[in-house]
């Protein structure tokens, strides 16, 4: 068997601190969240939407509690279409479906963790496990799409 190593990735590196220090603030202020707690959900936000950029192609969703992050990122549009260029080159469109509008489409959360994981972040187990199977779908950052297995 081969191991496989994957050099860690800290997603502080992929926005400027100045960013980083805003959305977190912006976290705190609209989900009344401490700054430890908005800290990680902005670190999965980001390592979960990098992952989306890189693997277009794997259908990813976030969880609830990262879904908060997503929120108040993208609607920092100037920041948030800066994020994506640099990340994807293109404008990750964020288009939450409702539950009738998901019925019949399976859960993606175990295959999004594992690009997470695989791209080299870590996961928050508390963000990510807490919520359960239920995650959210939206299009291009994650998929729109039916997933077979």
């Amino acid at each position: 068997m081969t191991t496989i190593e994957v050099a860690l990735r800290d997603p502080r590196t992929c926005v400027s601190e100045q960013v980083w220090e805003r959305e977190v603030r912006l976290i705190m202020r609209d989900y009344e969240m401490d700054r430890e707690l908005a800290e990680r959900t902005f670190g999965q936000t980001i390592a979960y939407l990098v992952t989306s950029a890189e693997k277009p192609d794997i259908p990813m969703g976030p969880t609830a509690a990262v879904d908060k992050g997503v929120h108040s990122f993208v609607l920092d549009t100037p920041r948030y279409w800066d994020f994506c260029m640099q990340h994807a080159g293109t404008y990750l469109h964020h288009v939450p479906h409702l539950p009738e509008e998901r019925a019949g489409q399976p859960m993606v959360l175990f295959d999004t963790i594992h690009a997470i994981r695989a791209a080299g972040f870590t996961v928050d187990d508390q963000l990510w496990g807490a919520q359960g199977a239920e995650c959210h779908q939206c299009h291009a950052c994650c998929s729109d799409s039916p997933y077979k297995k």
